[in-house]
Order: C-alpha cells, then structure tokens, then sequence
C-alpha cells in the first residue's frame, strides 16, 4: 500500500515539473518496461532507445496525466504504442527479416531454403521491375516504406481509392506471373511481401 502512495506521489511531482521524480518512475519502471518490450518484439535490439522515448514522451506531456492512479496503464499504453511503430518499422526491415528467419528456422534447412528464398526475391523484383511505372511506385511505398494507403495518396496527391486498385493490380499482377512456381516456394513470397 505505502509503495502505491509513494508512486501517486511521484506522478503528483512529475505533473509539477520535478526532474527527481521522473528519474526515480524511470527507474521503477525500466525493468519492468525492459520485460514487457523484449516478450513484444523478441529481439532486445533497440529496447533502451524505446524506454527513452517513452519517458521523454511522458515529460513532455506530464501536464496531461489527469490521475496518478492510473500512471502505470498510461505507461504501459504509451509503451506499447511505441512497441507497434517500432515492429511495423522492423518489419519493413529486410536485415531484421533475414534475423528472425534465421532464428525461426533450423540450421540444416537454412542453406537450401536461403538459396530458394534468393531465386525467389531475384524472380520477385525481375516481376515488380515489369509493373507499370505508377503501380510500381505505389507498390514500393506500400512494401518497401510501410506507408499506409493514405499516406501514400497524400504524397502523391490521388485517392486512397486509386492506391488501394493499383496495390490490388500489383498483387493480381505479381500472383499470376508466379503461377508455375510451387507452392512452397510462394509461401516463400507470401512471408516476404504480405
């Protein structure tokens, strides 16, 4: 009990301004935010850096924390909020791809499926390299950037209607030129750009 009104303390502090206080939330809160991020991404790469940006966040809008009661949700949902901008963001990072791979993965069929996997991408960017200029762009934003549908039409200044068809054209376009392939080797692409 004395450990919740020591807590509500401190967040009355950080409402005020007191450096102190947030250092020692900071300290309360970093292992258990540190357990909380590596069970979400599975990775420990970059943890630190978002635990940082959760208490900068947190100091910069500790005028809004309406209740210390509630603090410890509010951490946690800022926490985790900042945990899906960083998977989406890994995701769309081919090095971070290869790694989780390689983990998922037993050795003895790294070496086969690595080969299949590098004839399937050269296969892929040969087929994306004969998309229609337009769609290729937009295809690339969508996959390569991870740019929602509405940013991309904002960048390019068309309807989120029009990136949503020439996505849908992409992937038609994509399938039907990997029709002759086996079906391994498209769960293969599946897992690459879907």
């Amino acid at each position: 009990m004395t450990k919740i009104i020591y807590q509500d303390k401190l967040v009355n502090k950080l409402k005020g301004g007191d450096k102190k206080a947030l250092s020692a939330l900071f300290d309360y809160y970093y292992p258990r935010l540190y357990s909380y991020s590596k069970s979400f991404l599975k990775i420990e790469d970059g943890i630190d850096d978002i635990i940082q940006e959760v208490f900068l966040k947190i100091w910069e809008n500790r005028e809004n924390i309406l209740n210390p009661v509630t603090f410890n949700s509010y951490v946690y949902t800022i926490t985790k909020n900042m945990l899906l901008n960083e998977l989406r963001s890994r995701l769309n990072n081919q090095k971070l791809k290869d790694k989780i791979y390689k983990l998922s993965v037993g050795k003895e069929y790294l070496l086969s499926d690595e080969l299949e996997f590098n004839e399937l991408k050269d296969r892929l960017d040969s087929i994306i390299g004969d998309l229609p200029a337009n769609q290729k762009q937009i295809y690339f934003l969508s996959r390569n950037e991870g740019m929602s549908h509405k940013e991309i039409a904002k960048k390019l200044k068309i309807s989120t209607k029009t990136v949503e068809y020439h996505i849908s054209r992409s992937i038609s376009f994509i399938k039907s030129r990997l029709s002759d392939l086996e079906m391994v080797i498209f769960a293969c692409f599946l897992y690459y750009f879907l």
